[in-house]
Order: structure tokens, then sequence, then C-alpha cells
């Protein structure tokens, strides 16, 4: 299929006529191509197509359908019906008004092509640039980000269904692939197990020996496919049922095939699939949330003068926070859309984190580190790490005490940013205060490096300064875009299988946010002004007592 970039550049006259004697204040779709001309051309998907081939729909109208139908929380068959029925949807695609659209089936093959490779991150990549170049985003604004759960479209199995189902997807792929491969496997036993998807109750009957049984035929089947394909092509399923054998059985030193137990070890949370159909997504659990899927991080603008902007979205396998943001600040610069100032909670901040993004990308990370966790500071009794003088000119610590240790150690290539420094025993043996410096016989202490240090110490003092807690009380609005992101739209549970469409997912429902909150604000030349103050409001301004504003003032 190629590409042959024509249709919608122009918007027919009669459907101009008709969508705004229809639509005289306009419509989400209709600001699309009134204030930003589309969000994209068909020029700028020319390498996603070969050059030659039967022609193909319009990519830029298929992207700008996609986001249209997440804004209206639109399934695909009810999206190609707005494209033939809804004025505004041809107005936007620049359609005649008898134009048939298209089938509903053409966007999941679009979003098939859109998950290969960054698509979807050049996707919203492309909109943002069309967007700042309306005047509508800057760079070097300040932005925030938080991140939230995302529930598997797979659903949860134990480890009996996990087996049983995944021989049960092995067969079903043996079965189209090469099905007389399975005239000498297959039983009158296997139809019965194996015969239609499984589905238990919470406490079925004899479960260990039907987890055996299951894992003995998962072996049988492997070796008999084996057999057929030494050194061939693998298929997907059978690689995947090989990884969750690997996962929950073993053989023991008697050579006994059977099921881990936990005293054998099992593999962690981070590696372990939990469903044959959604390999990559993993069973996480973050304080009392527990959750089997993805995690994913939203960062938006929060400038005052300007539109709240979602400028990246990141889908990733549920890791910690911090591991987000190189790739975030990464995808930002390439965008010309680095923050100057980016709040984080705390799950994303560390004095290396802190450090890398102010000499990288020159932007100043805001947000809390974690508190002194050492005993003496939880305690809130004895001497902590702050209690001692750090010299780094001269390489010496001195105690409370008022006893000087120069073992000074700069840890191996592994940790470089780290210092460790040593008390001599007979130092601690003759402080009166050793019980309140250390349970041990001497005292150690860890510490970052000089610049690394007196950025620690920094953070910390600016979070007692009122001015530093009113600017990061605005990270507290990420919240509310997360809750918008989840709930409105329906980004907590994915819609598609596999990390790679469920970004894909995410990134549409970034551009349908940024494309409402857009076309709800009104323009320049808008009637509507402000509502006057009331007259206890005029009461508390003329004594100037501070009151609350409402937010269409723009204050």
């Amino acid at each position: 299929m190629s590409l042959q970039p024509s249709s919608g550049a122009k918007i027919p006259p009669l459907t101009v006529r008709v969508a705004r004697a229809s639509n005289p204040r306009g419509t989400t779709a209709m600001w699309i191509r009134d204030r930003l001309d589309g969000l994209w051309s068909d020029v700028d998907f020319a390498a996603w197509y070969p050059r030659d081939g039967r022609p193909g729909l319009s990519p830029a109208q298929l992207a700008t359908v996609c986001v249209l139908q997440y804004a209206m929380n639109l399934s695909d068959r009810q999206a190609a019906e707005a494209v033939r029925c809804r004025i505004d949807f041809k107005y936007a695609l620049g359609l005649e008004l008898e134009d048939p659209g298209f089938h509903h089936s053409v966007l999941s093959d679009f979003r098939d092509r859109l998950a290969e490779g960054d698509r979807a991150d050049r996707l919203l990549g492309l909109a943002l640039t069309r967007i700042r170049r309306a005047g509508l985003l800057k760079g070097r604004v300040t932005q925030r980000t938080d991140s939230t759960h995302v529930l598997s479209a797979a659903r949860e199995l134990t480890r009996l269904e996990l087996v049983t189902e995944a021989v049960r997807a092995a067969l079903e792929e043996v079965a189209r692939q090469a099905p007389e491969l399975l005239d000498d496997l297959v039983t009158a036993e296997w139809a019965t197990r194996y015969g239609r998807p499984v589905r238990l109750c919470s406490q079925p009957s004899h479960p260990v020996a039907r987890l055996e049984q299951a894992g003995n035929d998962a072996r049988e089947l492997l070796h008999h496919l084996d057999t057929h394909f030494p050194g061939g092509t693998v298929l997907p399923q059978a690689k995947v049922l090989r990884a969750i054998l690997v996962q929950h059985f073993l053989v023991d030193a008697k050579g006994r095939f059977r099921p881990r137990t936990k005293r054998d070890g099992q593999p962690p949370s981070r590696v372990r699939i939990t469903s044959p159909y959604e390999t990559e997504a993993r069973c996480t659990m973050r304080g009392d949330t527990r959750w089997n899927g993805y995690l994913v991080h939203v960062t938006e603008t929060c400038d005052d003068k300007h539109v709240n902007l979602i400028t990246d979205v990141a889908t990733v396998v549920s890791s910690a926070d911090s591991q987000a943001l190189p790739g975030i600040h990464a995808r930002l610069r390439r965008l010309r859309l680095l923050p100057g100032k980016h709040l984080v909670d705390g799950g994303y901040t560390s004095v290396a984190g802190m450090d890398s993004a102010a000499r990288l990308h020159r932007v100043d990370l805001i947000g809390p580190l974690a508190p002194n966790t050492s005993p003496q500071h939880r305690a809130r009794d004895g001497f902590g790490r702050d209690n001692f003088i750090i010299d780094f000119d001269r390489r010496e610590v001195t105690c409370p005490n008022g006893q000087v240790s120069g073992n000074w150690q700069d840890l191996p290539v592994a940790a470089p940013t780290k210092v460790t420094v040593r008390f001599d025993a007979r130092q601690c043996g003759r402080c009166p205060e050793q019980a309140k410096c250390t349970p041990g016989p001497f005292r150690s202490l860890y510490f970052p490096a000089r610049h690394l240090h007196e950025l620690q110490a920094k953070n910390r003092a600016d979070q007692q300064d009122t001015d530093w807690r009113r600017l990061y009380a605005r990270r507290s609005g990420a919240e509310g875009t997360i809750e918008e992101f989840a709930d409105g739209h329906h980004g907590r549970r994915c819609r598609y299988r596999g990390r790679a469409k469920t970004h894909v997912q995410h990134i549409l429902t970034a551009l349908a946010i940024n494309v409402e909150r857009l076309s709800l604000q009104e323009p320049a030349n808008s009637p509507y002004r402000p509502r006057p103050p009331t007259a206890f409001q005029q009461y508390l301004d003329a004594r100037d007592l501070p009151r609350p504003l409402w937010w269409r003032q723009g204050k």
C-alpha cells in the first residue's frame, strides 16, 4: 500500500457552508482545522509507506479520526460512523458531504502501523510542533510529571490457569500453522483439557495433580515440536510456553520434573510472565495498590499564561519512577520543549538525577529528596550524619565529640559518586557518647561526593522555604490530569494487548486531552466577559482581604 497525498488538502465549499450553518460556534473537530489547519499532513507520514503499491487512505485523516475517537471515547465502528454521518468530522477531514468514509477495520490497521518503532512518539511530536507554531505552546516553561498504573487487557491467571492456557495457546498456533503435526500427539484427554479457554473456580479440584499434568503435557508438546523443527523457526507461542515452563517447573536432584515451590525459589515479578497473550505485562505492587499491567508517566506544562498541555507520555513496564526521567528529558529535548523547572514527586528525585538533569539539559528538577533514614534520625535521638562536620578539602570528617577521621575512601567505579569514612574502633571506644552514635564498635559514614552533597543540603534547605513550597504546590495539579487521563478517557485499562499498542492508546489519549483543552478556550475576539465581582467580593477587595478568583478570569 503506497501513499499518495491528495485528499483533504482543501475543504469543499459545500461542506464549509453546511458545517458553519449547523455549528456556528464550532466544535472540537472544526477547531482542529480552523486553528491549526490540521494536526499533520500526509507528507509527515511519507516514510511509513512504500513508494509503490495500491493507493491507501490518507494517513493524516486516519490519525485525526483516531484523536477525535479518543476525545469522544468512541469505538472503531462508532468512529467510522461519525466520519460518514457527522458534518464536523467531514469538515475536519476535508471531505465532501456525500463521502461514504471507510470501513472501521482500517483504524485497527493504522494503529498497528503506528505501533512500530517510535512512530507514536513522533506522532505526538508532530502535533506539538504544529501547536507550538500556532503560538499555543512554548519551551522552557514549568512542567510537571506524575505516573499511574494501567491494567493489562488480559485477565489475571492463577499458576494452574497460566500453564494450562499456555499449552492451549501453543496448540492453537500449531493447529493454524501445521495441523498435521498434531495427529500423533493430541488424544481425547488432550481435547478435554485444552479444547476450550481455561476458566477455573476459586478452589479447583486436585490443583497440584492438574498442574503436574499440564506441565508434562507442555514438556511433551515442546519435545514434539523440537523433533519436527530441529533448529528451525520457533513458533511464538511455543517460545512463550517454554519460558513459562522454565519459570514454574524444574527437574530436582532425583530427576523428577515437578512444579516449583517457594523453597525452590520463583522468578521475581519483574520477569515473570502473567499471561501467554500479554507477555510484557508484569504484576507490581506499590503501597497498597497491586496490579498486573504497566505504568504510564504523563508530563504536562503548568504555565499560568498558557493552557496546560501534555508534552510527553511514557508507557513502561513497572519500574522505579526515577528511571523514566532520562527518557522524558531526551524526548523533550528533541522537540525543543525542555522545561526550565520540572516539578516531580519524591519517587522521581535523587541527588544524581538532579545533577544529571541540570548538567545535560539545564533543567531544574524540583521535588523532595528522600529524608534521612538513619536509626538516629528516625529515633530523634543520637548523632546522625548531619551532626558530623565534613571537610572535603582536607578529606576529613569530625564527629560531634571532636574526633577526626582521615580514613576517607571513594567507592569503586560502580558508585563513583559515593564516599565512605570510617572512624577507628579506638576513637569510638573511649567516647562517652558512643551509645548515641553507633551500636557497634566503630562508626562509618556514607555520603555523596562534594557537588552532590551540596546539592542535597540545598534541596533540604529549600524545602523549608515558603517560595519553594508555593512553587512545588503546582505539582499537585498533575493529579487532576492523571484523573482525566485514567477515568475521563478510560486510560486505566488497556484496550489492546502489548506494550507498543498500549503506548499508542496513551499517545492518542494525550492528543485528545490537548485538543479538548485548546478548543475550549475562548478566542481573543470572543464576546464572553468574566462575571463581575459580587457586592461582598467588592467589599473584600476594598479592604485588601484575600478571596479565591474565578478560574475563567485568567488570574
